[in-house]
This record gives structure tokens, sequence and C-alpha cells, in this order.
């Protein structure tokens, strides 16, 4: 079978070194044991995803299934104990799941909101209908971000660590409203209002169901959870995350703080909190993707970033 990786799993695979190369050379044994193990005829890779190949396949009954085969990752997410545990409840359906490549097999899905290119606020509501209905996942299902530390800490960190290694791409004042947004969260952090987040609810992890079912009554359900207990309101910033295209002008932060107004209109979580928690994870995303090799994609995060300070 043809294998054809997407540009920033290109950019991943590239940024691990030998490890990437070797994972990208045993790709092709790998897919040939999934389709042994699990009765599969492969159909075409899909979009999607930076950390992974992710393809169509068939089962012998002939019911459709999408099998993702991970990157390596010195700190992966334990995405089947997150899919496991929310048993198709605002996530795709797990169906089985390979250890020793940690490939899994998952439900088929439609199109993802990122290719249906709704307006921003039709996207927003079943983003947060969504988020609502993933965030009854059980919280023995997942960790703390780090035993003892809260997920603002740890952005915090990394912004940090991430500027100074790169050249200070960031400019003073958004590093330190970043870093002042971090220290907000992580004070008024409360383990007993955490909840599993999804981590990375952006419009393209987002996908359409075929079909009605439990689980999903927005009509979408949720795909590549890291998994983490953290502040519901966090995931709602990762939602503010995506829009650089709408953010070009002066009018940036009314245009973005009518989003927030939204968002927190539909789940009744607080409006400061998701506001600062979006704009922290635009200003880490922007560095973490620059970190790996998509300077280009990283600086539209933190050019956006300028523009709401």
């Amino acid at each position: 079978m043809s294998i054809r990786l997407q540009p920033l799993t290109r950019a991943r695979v590239a940024s691990l070194g030998d490890a990437g190369a070797a994972w990208v050379a045993d790709l092709p044994r790998v897919l040939d044991g999934l389709a042994e193990r699990w009765g599969l005829t492969w159909g075409r890779p899909l979009p999607g995803g930076s950390a992974s190949y992710v393809v169509g396949a068939t089962t012998a009954a002939g019911e459709p299934r999408v099998v993702k085969v991970p990157v390596p990752d010195p700190d992966p997410a334990d995405e089947p104990r997150t899919l496991g545990a929310a048993a198709g409840r605002g996530y795709v359906l797990l169906h089985d799941h390979d250890p020793a490549s940690r490939a899994l097999l998952l439900e088929a899905l439609g199109p993802s909101l990122e290719r249906l290119a709704w307006e921003p606020e039709r996207t927003l509501a079943v983003l947060a209908d969504t988020l609502r209905e993933a965030w009854h996942v059980p919280l023995a299902a997942a960790p703390e971000v780090l035993p003892g530390e809260d997920k603002a800490s740890t952005l915090a960190r990394l912004v940090v660590e991430l500027d100074d290694r790169l050249g200070r791409p960031l400019a003073p004042r958004v590093r330190a409203h970043a870093l002042d947004c971090a220290g907000r969260r992580a004070a008024a952090h409360d383990p007993d209002r955490c909840v599993v987040v999804h981590g990375d609810p952006h419009p393209a992890n987002v996908l359409r169901l075929r079909q009605g079912r439990t689980g999903g009554p927005a009509g979408f359900v949720l795909v590549d959870p890291d998994g983490f207990r953290a502040d519901p309101a966090y995931d709602l910033g990762v939602t503010l995350r995506e829009w650089t295209g709408r953010l070009r002008g002066p009018d940036a932060p009314q245009v973005l703080g009518r989003y927030a107004d939204l968002l927190a209109d539909r789940t009744g979580l607080d409006r400061t909190a998701i506001w600062e928690w979006g704009f922290l994870e635009r200003v880490s995303t922007g560095l973490h993707v620059t970190s790996f090799g998509a300077a280009t994609v990283g600086r539209t995060f933190i050019e956006s970033a300028e523009r709401l300070v």
C-alpha cells in the first residue's frame, strides 16, 4: 500500500531523528501485521493529526474502520485508556488496541469540523456541546498532568523554556501576558473541579458521526484525546486558539471576546478563565510547533497573540 504522511506528521517525524526514521521504515511491516491481526483490507490514507499515520480500512464483515498508528513519543498520551473509559460518550468508539505498535482500531467517522468550514460561531457551539458530553469520562481514567502539578504551571514552564531556546520569538509583552495568565490559572486550580479534559479539541479533532448514536447528541465526537485532569475551561481555551485568520485587524480582541462569550454562555463556565487559557494555549502552541520545524504555522499563532495584547 502507498504510505503518505501529512505535512505536520512529516515535520514531527523529522524532529525525532533516528527514532522517527526507524518508525517510517518499519511502518509497512506494522501495517501488514495489523491487517492480519484485525482482518482488514486497507483503504486510503486520511487527513488530520500531526503525530500519527491514519488510514481507512474495511473488516472481513465489510464494516468501515479507521486505523491510527502513532509516531514514537517520549511522553505519549494514554489514548486507549481515555477512549476505553469514554465508551463512545463524546468520543470515537475504540474497537481494539495493539500495545506493541500502539495502533488503534477505531470507529469510522465523517468529515471534521475543520473540513466543514462553518462560521466560527456554529463551529464553537458544536465544540462546546461535544466537550460537555466528553467531560463525563470518570476521573479515575486520567492522571494529573504531572504528579502534584497543574496544567497552567506546566504551560508556563514550556513557554519560558521554548521561548529562550528558540531565541526569544515572543514579543516581551506577549511573554509577560502569557505568564500572567498562567499564574492566575495556577492560583485558581481546584482539583475538586477538574474533569478529564480532551486536551486538544481543535476543529480537526471533532468529526461528524456517520449515523446517530448515543454519546454524540450534537452529531459529532472527539478523536485524539490527551486525556488528563484539568479545569474544563482549559478545553474551551484550546477551542479559542484556532482563529488566527479572523484576528488580523485592530479589532482582534473584540472578535475573540465574542467567541469567549459564546463558549461561556454555552457551558456556564467562567469567561475570564476561558480567555486566559486560550491566550496561554495560543502562545505555547506557537512555540511548540515552531520547535519541531513548523515555523510558518507557529508564527501565525504568535503573531495573532501580539494583536491580542
